[in-house]
């Protein structure tokens, strides 16, 4: 019988001990399993906002025994990244953004073309002064990938542009002026203003304003850009910039003006809907004829691309 109670004791005791470790593992895992709540006097603020918006259009059709006639074959495909490395630290700040895009349609009567072509770099050092502006510097460089070709009627294509041909570069100090996140201002009473055309054939024509047989040309000058992003509704996103440029050393009056506009309609997490409207006009471009008199000159630059596709951000 003592025996006997003995052994119950020990079974009972082990069993206690065993429900008594349980117990204790439990309430680890539900401890370690908790979130950390963040200290309310922890106001370590992020120097560093990093991303990137990544959008992919294709467009392909068919045609075939099509009474409506058409192109047999038809293929586009466009994208664009926009990339930006935003620093700020106590009243330093220091803005890097990267605009890129490229698009091109293929059709059985045409043969390739391309639609789009873009590298924008701009990268802009402040420092705070108060009342929201910044003692600035900013450089931009504007540029393109591929060779480019006007298609004049019943003639050959002609080489028009190509990969740093023609090449902006700015140098600009002056002032910034950041009221709330999404706009800024910059203005520059003396900026400096490089165009590179590093290509012999187009260097021959003066093209884009350098001197016969050049590659360079340098001008100072006036600079403004303003810029603005917004979400101006659910889903909806707006971007766009206008820089202006006075060259002091030739005709002042005839503004630089390079304007472009980016809407986004987001209809869900990877699928979105663009419109992207670029205006250019440089009174040194002089590659457009006058229908009326045939006279080659300026001409107000506008590009409009709309697409449908695949939308990302990191």
């Amino acid at each position: 019988m003592r025996k006997f109670a003995l052994s119950i004791a020990c079974c009972l005791l082990a069993f206690t001990a065993v429900q008594a470790q349980n117990d204790w593992i439990k309430s680890q895992r539900d401890e370690t399993a908790k979130k950390i709540k963040k200290d309310d006097k922890d106001t370590t603020v992020k120097i560093w906002k990093k991303g990137v918006n990544l959008n992919v259009n294709i467009n392909q059709g068919s045609l075939s025994n099509w009474a409506a006639g058409g192109d047999n074959f038809t293929f586009s495909l466009g994208s664009t990244v926009y990339a930006y490395a935003f620093y700020k630290n106590g009243r330093r700040a220091w803005d890097n953004v990267a605009d890129l895009a490229y698009g091109f349609i293929n059709t059985t009567s045409l043969g390739a073309r391309k639609a789009d072509d873009r590298i924008d770099l701009t990268s802009k050092y402040g420092y705070d002064i108060g009342r929201h502006w910044y003692v600035s510097m900013l450089g931009n460089l504007r540029t393109q990938f591929t060779n480019g070709y006007l298609y004049p009627a019943d003639t050959t294509p002609q080489l028009s542009s190509r990969f740093f041909a023609p090449a902006y570069v700015l140098l600009s100090p002056g002032f910034d002026y950041k009221p709330v996140p999404e706009f800024s201002l910059f203005l520059s009473p003396a900026t400096s203003r490089f165009v590179f055309v590093m290509d012999d054939y187009l260097a021959s024509q003066g093209a884009y304003g350098v001197d016969t047989g050049k590659h360079f040309k340098y001008e100072i000058g006036a600079y403004l850009s303003a810029n603005y992003m917004k979400t101006v509704a659910k889903n909806i996103t707006y971007k766009g910039r206008l820089d202006l440029f006075s060259n002091y050393l030739n005709n002042p009056q005839n503004i630089v003006v390079f304007f472009t506009n980016a809407l986004e309609l987001k209809v869900n997490k990877y699928i979105a809907a663009t419109l992207n409207v670029d205006m250019i006009y440089d009174d040194n471009v002089k590659v457009f004829e006058n229908k009326q008199t045939g006279v080659m000159g300026p001409r107000l630059q506008v590009k409009q691309i709309l697409g449908i596709g695949f939308a990302a951000k990191f």
